[in-house]
Order: C-alpha cells, then structure tokens, then sequence
C-alpha cells in the first residue's frame, strides 16, 4: 500500500473523504486495531517510524518566493496526522500570519464537505448492476478478500464503489484505526485558526481531484486497489515514514519516499502529481504580478522529488528559498 498511504501527501480531496458515505458501517475497527498493534510488535522497522514520528520537534520545510511587493510561502502538508505533531510555530505561524491569503488545493469550507457524500456517490459508485468483486478475475479476488479479513474487514464492504473509491476507503478506514485523524490533518488545523478574514483561494475543484481517479481504466483501478488490499498494514509504514520525514523537514528523503511509491504507476504519478505541479508553479508565476503576501498549502509530495512545484519554478527562472 505504498502508493495509496502517499494520498496522504498529494491529494486534498482526501481531507474530506471522512464525509463521504457511510461506508463502513460493517467494518469491525476492534479488529483492525488490534491487527496493527500485532504487526507492529512483529516488526522491528514499523515500531521505529513510529516512534520516529513522535520524536520530531515539529519543523517541516517551508519555502518562500518574493520580489519587491510579493511574498509567497509554499509549505507541504500531510492530510491526515497522528496526534503530537506540533507544526504549527515558528516561522510557519509567523507566515501564516503575515499573509492576506490562504491557498490551498481545493475549496475546504464546511458546505464542500457537507456535500461530499453527494459528489462519491455520484462519480464512485457502480451503478450498472455490477459489484466491485465482478469485475475482478477469480484471482484477484482471492487475494483482495484474503487482505481484507487480515484487518476485520468483509468482503462485501465495499461492493457497491468503484475500484478507485474502495482503494481510498480502504486506506482511510486504516489509518483512522491505526491513530490518524483527518481532523488533525494540516489543512483542517489551517482552516480552523487562519487570521479572520484571510482571504480564502482554491487551486483546485474537487470534482477536478476526483476526475484524475474516476478517470483511470478500471483495470489499472483495480491494480491500484489490490496494492492496498494485499497487506491492508503495509500502508501504516509507509505513512509513519512519510509523517517522519515531513515533521523533521528532511525532503530528500520524503523525496525518496515519493519516487519509489510512484515507479509502479507512472500514468498515475502524471496526472496526481507532474502535471498539477507544472501549473500551480504557472498560477504562482502569474500571482507574482500583484502585490501582498500568499500562504501556499498543498500536498507535501508536492513540493519534494523529481519535478516538483519548485523545479518547475526554476525553469521559470523563479528562485526559491527555504526559510525552515
């Protein structure tokens, strides 16, 4: 589940999948947590990210591009995090506090979220008669039912969604049990202590990050949903791994982390990534032309590895600084 725990650092429309439908309802959570606390005694390499994670003094990168009238501070986020993470001080408060503008990948107020529900069960749920476990051959369904009784999960859970929707769903029902909140997540804590009356910019839609899944063969859906459901626990290491390196700021690393997700879905890794990253990099080029000072809060895979929002700045003959 390499792939699927770096959703937590590329897309933020992932924020908001706690207000999709219920659809877990039949899932026994007691079950899942208690799988994850066995796995983590059982392995060595888990338990350290873990307590890595826990350790870190709170100081993820945060970059700034100005001129003479304009301020621009890019800063990476992660959507869903564990508790104790204190990221927000420092020079990151301090931006967020100087700034007249929020930017974030999508529109984050309270009525997008209540009408999430309504958007997933338009674009990510089978409506054709057909179920999730019929359009799989007889052994790919082996395996994803196999994976889902490792963590309590029934094999009819989530018949009813489109490959691409089950696969987030699976995630997020992981990673709530195993201590991440969605609530804690970076972009939720922003919303909720940014200055009044800072005013608020989407790069994104919503409907737009769901495209990029919905979009995709059903059968590369179903590879991407496998990944995950294989060893449901495996996602869990990657995201203290990739929580890790963000709270303590090391982006080559979170770089490193990124590349080898993305290896197995080059496709994917184009549209989720290098193209976004290509025009956020055109949309902060043009917003250098007026004056005031802008906080920029996307997806921490965004702003680390090959091709990144700042190496597309750079061709663009923009300098970018680290400030933290």
């Amino acid at each position: 589940m390499k792939f699927n725990a770096l959703l937590c650092s590329t897309v933020g429309a992932f924020a908001l999948f706690a207000g999709a439908p219920a659809i877990a309802q039949e899932v026994d959570t007691e079950a899942v947590e208690q799988t994850e606390e066995a796995e983590a005694t059982e392995a060595e390499e888990v338990s350290e990210a873990t307590e890595a994670v826990e350790a870190q003094p709170g100081v993820p990168a945060l970059w700034e591009v100005s001129d003479e009238d304009t301020t621009i501070y890019l800063f990476g986020t992660v959507h869903m995090l564990p508790e104790d993470i204190d990221w927000y001080s420092g020079p990151v408060r301090d931006a967020i506090s100087s700034s007249g503008s929020l930017v974030t990948e999508i529109d984050m107020n309270p009525e997008l979220t209540a009408s999430m529900g309504q958007l997933i069960a338009g674009k990510g749920m089978l409506t054709d008669g057909q179920t999730l476990r019929s359009l799989m051959t007889d052994e790919q369904r082996t395996t994803y039912e196999e994976g889902l009784a490792k963590v309590g999960i029934p094999a009819q859970a989530f018949d009813g969604m489109e490959p691409w929707l089950a696969s987030i769903a699976l995630l997020q029902i992981v990673t709530q049990a195993s201590g991440f909140s969605d609530d804690l997540g970076v972009e939720k804590v922003l919303e909720a202590t940014v200055p009044e009356g800072t005013e608020r910019v989407a790069l994104e839609t919503l409907e737009f990050q769901i495209s990029i899944f919905d979009e995709l063969p059903v059968d590369q859906q179903i590879l991407f949903l496998l990944e995950g459901a294989e060893d449901p626990m495996a996602g869990i290491e990657t995201l203290n791994q990739l929580v890790a390196e963000w709270s303590e700021g090391d982006v080559e690393e979170l770089g490193n982390l990124m590349n080898e997700g993305m290896m197995a879905h080059p496709n994917l890794a184009e549209q989720l990534l290098y193209m976004r990253n290509e025009n956020w990099a055109e949309w902060i080029d043009a917003r250098m032309d007026d004056p005031g000072t802008v906080f920029i809060a996307v997806g921490a895979g965004h702003l680390a590895g090959e091709r990144s929002v700042q190496d597309y700045l750079s061709t663009r003959g923009i300098t970018v600084n680290r400030v933290q």
